[in-house]
């Protein structure tokens, strides 16, 4: 699916007629072939809170685990998508062909881990239309790669009772600086299982915050073995056998390369 997908975008194809008057794709992510806008919305001005965790309304307030507060420039876009795919089809080629960019992932959930759908759609998003089945849905957090490393995108995708299916897009450009924003443990693991490996361009050596981290990730699920490859690939499995992995999970690859990859031994 994904190779079809991305050569399908290498074809240039206008808004489709069906599209919502005024409205446009986000510059930085490629639309989903017969996919149509049904709702734009852009404001030179606005703040937005962005979970890194589930969902849950406790005693009338919002709660999550951590989020990321941002305020600047926002457009976002609801896409009804062709019925001959899944919203999660579509969902995992947007998150994909931002990734290909080298976009950081720093928040993934699936399904009912995700929260109360109707908390994503009335509260998070305010977009009703984004409203449906806990069991159908996905949500995605991501900065942008140099130089737009203080952009956010969100990602949202959703199948409602009447079986249409839904992804919404958000951009936001920060009016400042973004701080530093550590990935959850719960997301390396979820990516490094879907898709087989953890490309960790700017680790060059172990850190603190990312070791404690990465161990973290890589215990969520003790029959795991990974092999580390990169420059200081020895020094990253010393550093997290260190923090509690077992030795017998880790094995060095190659020695060479910028950064840490981390690829799931099979």
């Amino acid at each position: 699916m994904r190779l079809s997908y991305l050569l399908a975008l290498m074809v240039f194809s206008p808004l489709a007629s069906a599209d919502l008057a005024g409205s446009s794709d986000l510059d930085v992510l490629p639309r989903f072939p017969g996919a149509e806008i049904v709702r734009f919305n852009q404001q030179a001005e606005q703040e937005r809170v962005y979970p890194q965790g589930t969902v849950r309304r406790i005693s009338g307030r919002l709660r999550y685990e951590r989020e990321v507060l941002v305020q600047g420039a926002l457009t976002a876009v609801t896409y009804e998508l062709p019925r001959t795919h899944s919203a999660n089809e579509v969902f995992s080629a947007a998150r994909e062909a931002l990734q290909d960019k080298d976009a950081q992932l720093l928040y993934w959930c699936q399904g009912r881990e995700c929260g109360s759908s109707s908390l994503w759609a009335n509260s998070v998003f305010g977009n009703s239309t984004l409203y449906g089945s806990d069991d159908q849905q996905a949500y995605a957090l991501l900065r942008l790669a140099e130089p737009r490393q203080d952009s956010l995108v969100a990602l949202y995708s959703i199948t409602r009772g009447n079986r249409r299916a839904y992804l919404h897009a958000e951009l936001l450009k920060a009016d400042e600086a973004l701080a530093k924003v550590l990935p959850t443990p719960a997301t390396l693991s979820r990516q490094l299982k879907s898709t087989g490996e953890l490309r960790l361009p700017e680790q060059d050596e172990p850190r603190p915050q990312w070791i404690e981290l990465l161990a973290r990730s890589l215990n969520l699920d003790s029959t795991l073995r990974v092999s580390l490859s990169g420059a200081n690939a020895e020094a990253w499995r010393e550093a997290l056998i260190e923090a509690r992995v077992r030795a017998a999970r880790l094995e060095v690859g190659e020695s060479s390369g910028d950064g840490l990859r981390i690829d799931v031994l099979r």
